[in-house]
Parts: structure tokens; sequence; C-alpha cells
């Protein structure tokens, strides 16, 4: 054996392939993959699924209704609520009530408040001298040595009186004369019937028209050309003759939106004057009622 035959025999027949050196892995990228995590297995079927609840029972709102109704009113709790709906009812008319009157005044014109306000003054104040007049009376009576005598007197005195309102008595004090010209013979009897009104509330005692006395009981109607005052007929011009107080007679005719203003839209003329002493000596017939009586034992 030669020297290339042993070189032959020692040597492998092919020598083994270079592996090439191990790359670094690229920034970014993960150096292994993540495990694979097995499918976990189904959960077995339950072998007693739970149990619906029970809805066959009342609910918390049937049992609620159930203990609110029928009510158990004792006797005291329904006598207590009678009084409570009463009590109600009667302060809801009293609201209501209020707030019609208050309404009522709020929508009246300016005129119209300063009527009504003269008008409860003047009334006040009638009211005021009546009650004077009263105790003066009962005064005199207490200290009169002859009682009897001194309510004779006073009873005179107020058959007198009496008889001034029912006109079947003369009257004369202060007072005004208002005279109405009515060339166009627009004025009609609800005008005149308007201002005696107006004298009234002003605190006219007595009162004569053209010669017909004015009472409680006296009506006014248009007749033709003129105007019938209980059933006789007078015409322009219509003279008013009035006792009382003229400081409080003459402001009320002259209101605005009152008597004065009302006639002269009807192209009237309207003169109101002042005196010390009207004379009112129209009368009236004393009438007997046919039905009332004294009620004085």
């Amino acid at each position: 054996m030669n020297e290339h035959e042993q070189d032959r025999t020692t040597r492998p027949a092919v020598s083994p392939p270079r592996t090439a050196p191990e790359a670094p892995p690229a920034a970014g990228l993960r150096r292994e993959l993540p495990a694979e995590v097995p499918a976990s297995a189904p959960a077995p079927a339950r072998e007693n699924p739970p149990r619906e609840p029970d809805r066959s029972g009342p609910t918390g709102r049937q049992r609620l209704l159930q203990g609110l109704w029928p009510p158990r009113l004792t006797r005291a709790q329904l006598i207590v609520a009678l009084l409570l709906f009463g009590l109600g009812f009667g302060l809801a008319v009293q609201v209501a009530s209020n707030s019609d009157s208050d309404s009522a005044l709020r929508g009246a014109r300016q005129e119209d408040l300063v009527r009504i306000l003269d008008e409860l003054d003047n009334r006040t104040e009638r009211l005021e001298d009546e009650k004077q007049g009263l105790e003066k009376q009962r005064d005199e009576l207490e200290n009169s040595s002859d009682q009897a005598e001194e309510a004779r007197r006073q009873t005179i005195e107020k058959e007198r009186q009496l008889g001034v309102l029912a006109g079947t008595v003369a009257a004369q004090g202060p007072g005004i004369t208002m005279t109405i010209e009515d060339t166009k013979g627009m004025v009609e009897a609800d005008m005149l019937l308007d201002a005696v009104q107006e004298l009234r509330a002003a605190g006219a005692e007595a009162i004569q028209v053209n010669g017909v006395r004015v009472v409680a009981s006296t009506y006014l109607t248009d007749s033709g050309n003129g105007v019938a005052v209980d059933g006789n007929k007078i015409t322009a011009p219509y003279r008013f003759k009035v006792i009382g107080k003229a400081q409080d007679l003459e402001p009320a005719l002259n209101i605005p939106g009152g008597v004065v203003q009302t006639l002269e839209k009807e192209q009237a003329t309207v003169t109101v004057e002042r005196s010390t002493k009207i004379v009112v000596d129209a009368l009236r017939a004393a009438e007997r009622p046919d039905y009332a009586r004294s009620s004085s034992r």
C-alpha cells in the first residue's frame, strides 16, 4: 500500500458540510411563537337546571294594594276626615268669593273706584251721625226727671223725621239745586233715575223734581217728549231741589263719568248751585199699607 492509498483510507470520503453561523433575530420580531393552548373541553351539562322563580303568588304591588284597599277606618278617623273636608270646602269657597270681588274691583275704571270710595265715606259718616243721635237720645232719657214726657217728645220728633223721608211733611234746609236743560230731547228716564240714585247715595234727605216729591217707592218712565215721575209727566228743564250736605251732594254729581258728564254727552246743560236754604214743599199722601202691620206691642 503506497502512500496515496493510505491517505484515501484514512480520510473520509465526503467531508461534512459546514453550517453557516446563525443570524441574529430581526428587531421587533418575537424570538419564538407562543405555545399552543389546548382547547378547553366543553363543560359537562348539568343534570339538574336551576328552577324558575315561582310567579304564581301575589306581587309586591298587589300586596300593597291589598293592604290599602279596602280601607280600615275607625269612627274617629271618619269624623276627622269629614271635618277636614268641610274646612277645606269652606276655605275654597271663601277664596273663590274673594277672588271674584278682587277681580271685579281690579277691572273697574278709576272714576268708578272714586265714586265707590265716596259712597263708602258718606255712608260711614251718616252711620256715625245716626249713632251719635241715638246715644244722645239715650242719655236724655236716662237723665230726664220725667222720662215719659221725654219719650213722648222724642217720639214726635221721630215722627217728623219719618214724615220727611216718606214725603208727607214739608222740609227745608241746606242743599243744592240742579237744573237740566234738554233742548235736543235726548235726556231719558234712566238718566234722571241715575241722578236720583246718586243723590241718595251721597246723603240726600229730601228730593223734589218739578213739583213731584221723590220717595223710596218713586219710579220714572219715558213719556213722549218728557219723563213721568210716579205717573206725573214732567218736561225739560228738569229742576231738582235737594236737601242734604252740599259739600257731599255736588261732588257726587261731578265725579268723572258721573251724572253731569253723562248728561253733557247727550248735549244737555247741567247747572248745580249750592244754597243754605232749600224748601221741599211737594207732599205725598200718606198711604196705609194693605198687609204690613206694626209688630210692636
